[in-house]
């Protein structure tokens, strides 16, 4: 009879490597032990859990992750291989990656989840439980947490580290991820009917411009310290506010360019943090919620049409609807339908909708893609080309 595998071997694909025991320790003093095979260091931050099959590699290059330690419910992570025109940023913003089985789907290292964050220094942990994990989020709520590094067993030091981990709302992660400097993608003396839409980067995501790109528009992208006079030039046909980490409570700076967006008139889309940087402009509150939208199966409901569609999430603050000001303009459009929490906004008469969730769909389904139709229809207008 041949010898069973190691533990390591079961759960960490051999082509991948395993680089020894480690931890997963929360504030609550619960441990979770595992097999390391991301970098060999440690890391925290606060857990948040993914329900996506598929898109690890979106996951940890959404800058949206920065922060937080990503647990995938799915069991099975590393299926498929690494295409690095799929990545949604230049690098992994996550601060730790937890998995049940790290597999690997190609032998070559370059084209492994795992050599992604081992290059940029990012911890992973195999052999937990993960849907024990999410249940466990679920009944106790967000939690902050550390993988530890190989070799690194000692529940008790493991705790007292989660304990030691800042606050995710205490900390600036926008001023991380945005651009210190803008740029264009597409070229006005090629594209002359091509309208001009500005993107405030609170943390892009790469498909956010791949969509706006294949209806046809120009992209400026601008840093979240842009100007009023520099985000709404002449040439600007429309706005985007990005996805981004953190808490808009924050964001004092941003929520000002919203309203100076909003009393200007032109139109104007909010993803994800942009949706509640542009609730706050309107005058409404955000809360955190428990433990936050994580996932691709997320069922959104269209307040006007009924239509229900199935979003991706990632996100742990959400807009209070009591809290809109009925002079804003604005009204709730979507709503979700596990919770009954705000997924949109439209405003009265202006060219202005937000939503929640990421249209975008990297990764996700794609139900959510007409927000964009409707957004450039709004920026041709604005700017008199055909669309």
């Amino acid at each position: 009879m041949p010898l069973p595998l190691p533990l390591a071997d079961l759960v960490v694909d051999p082509r991948i490597g395993a680089r020894g025991p480690a931890l997963l320790a929360l504030e609550d003093g619960t441990t979770f032990a595992g097999v390391a095979f991301g970098a060999a260091a440690a890391a925290g931050g606060d857990l948040v859990v993914n329900t996506s099959q598929t898109g690890y590699q979106e996951v940890c290059t959404d800058p949206s992750y920065a922060g937080q330690v990503v647990v995938m419910t799915y069991p099975l992570i590393g299926n498929y291989g690494r295409i690095r025109e799929d990545d949604q940023s230049e690098r992994p913003w996550l601060r730790a990656l937890v998995v049940a089985t790290a597999t690997a789907a190609v032998a070559e290292q370059a084209g492994q989840l795992a050599a992604l964050l081992r290059a940029e220094g990012i911890p992973a942990l195999a052999g937990v439980d993960t849907r024990a994990l999410a249940r466990h989020l679920r009944t106790h709520g967000s939690l902050r947490g550390i993988v530890t590094a190989p070799g690194e067993t000692d529940p008790d030091d493991a705790v007292a580290r989660a304990r030691a981990v800042p606050r995710w709302e205490d900390q600036d992660f926008v001023d991380a991820v945005s651009p210190a400097a803008p740029f264009e993608v597409g070229d006005a003396a090629v594209e002359p009917d091509a309208p001009l839409v500005a993107i405030v980067d609170f943390g892009l995501k790469a498909n956010i411009v791949r969509s706006l790109r294949r209806r046809g528009v120009r992209v400026r992208v601008l840093p979240h310290t842009a100007a009023a006079g520099d985000v709404l030039g002449p040439d600007v046909a429309g706005v985007v506010l990005s996805p981004g980490p953190g808490d808009p409570a924050r964001l004092d700076g941003p929520v000002a360019l919203a309203r100076a967006v909003i009393d200007d008139g032109r139109p104007l889309l909010g993803i994800c943090l942009g949706h509640q940087v542009v609730a706050r402009a309107a005058g409404a509150e955000t809360r955190r919620l428990r433990f936050g939208h994580h996932g691709a199966n997320h069922p959104v409901r269209d307040a006007t049409s009924g239509y229900v569609q199935v979003t991706a999430q990632n996100h742990e603050v959400t807009v209070d609807a009591a809290t809109l000001p009925p002079e804003s303009g604005f009204t709730v459009s979507q709503v979700n339908l596990n919770d009954g929490s705000v997924e949109g906004l439209r405003h009265r008469t202006l060219p202005i909708e937000t939503v929640q969730y990421h249209p975008e769909g990297a990764p996700g389904p794609l139900d959510a893609l007409a927000v964009f139709d409707r957004f450039v229809a709004a920026a041709r207008a604005r700017a008199g080309t055909p669309g």
